[in-house]
């Protein structure tokens, strides 16, 4: 704003009608005490979030650990989906994630491409960039298929829990208001600017954060 606010307009407006700077203390001091207190009440998703969370899919660590580099390849591509437009807030970035769980789903339990309709642009692009990491690593997983033939296959299903993933990830950063940047903050952390595409393991062990 440029100016003074009062703590009243800053509590209410913040992430609301004011998009708040990164940097901000009292932005970031919210952030944790709002963290701490869902980890305190421990609250529970409605049934609303339940759907959108897809949480009748499991996603164990065992999971996460073992395909950490997919996980890491698709949020640099959220992250690469922000730098492009910085208009972009959290609940963009959940939204098209969630447009893609439910595309993988549909072709993991009927074998049938389902494009979830969507007029949003902003949204769409986000899905180009996160399919074209998922299609960089197949055919990195191509190139490598004979020098490594123990290698695990990149399967539809592998793709859908990344996303989800993601999704749950993203749900539990975001403050849940109109303007939050929380999740996009913690991507751009995870992900400087001039970071490669794909860590090696042993640095994207250290990255990798378990919703």
């Amino acid at each position: 704003m440029h100016g003074k606010i009062c703590p009243q307009c800053c509590g209410e407006q913040r992430e609301r009608t004011l998009d708040c700077p990164s940097e901000c203390p009292y932005l970031l001091q919210a952030r944790q005490q709002a963290r701490e207190s869902a980890r305190e009440h421990n609250e529970q998703p409605d049934q609303r979030d339940r759907e959108t969370l897809l949480l009748d899919i499991e996603i164990s660590e065992e999971f996460a650990y073992e395909r950490k580099e997919l996980i890491l390849g698709l949020g640099f591509a959220l992250a690469k989906s922000v730098r492009a437009d910085r208009s972009l807030m959290d609940r963009d970035l959940i939204a098209a994630l969630g447009s893609l769980a439910k595309k993988y789903q549909t072709l993991v339990n009927s074998s049938l491409i389902y494009e979830p309709p969507t007029a949003n642009l902003a949204h769409q692009a986000i899905a180009r960039e996160v399919e074209s990491m998922v299609r960089e690593f197949r055919e990195e997983e191509q190139r490598h298929i004979v020098e490594l033939p123990g290698h695990m296959r990149l399967r539809d299903s592998d793709v859908l829990k990344a996303v989800i993933f993601l999704v749950r990830l993203g749900s539990v950063h975001t403050s849940g208001r109109p303007k939050s940047r929380a999740f996009v903050d913690m991507l751009f952390a995870m992900f400087p600017e001039k970071h490669s595409v794909i860590a090696g393991p042993e640095e994207a062990g250290s990255r990798i954060v378990i919703p």
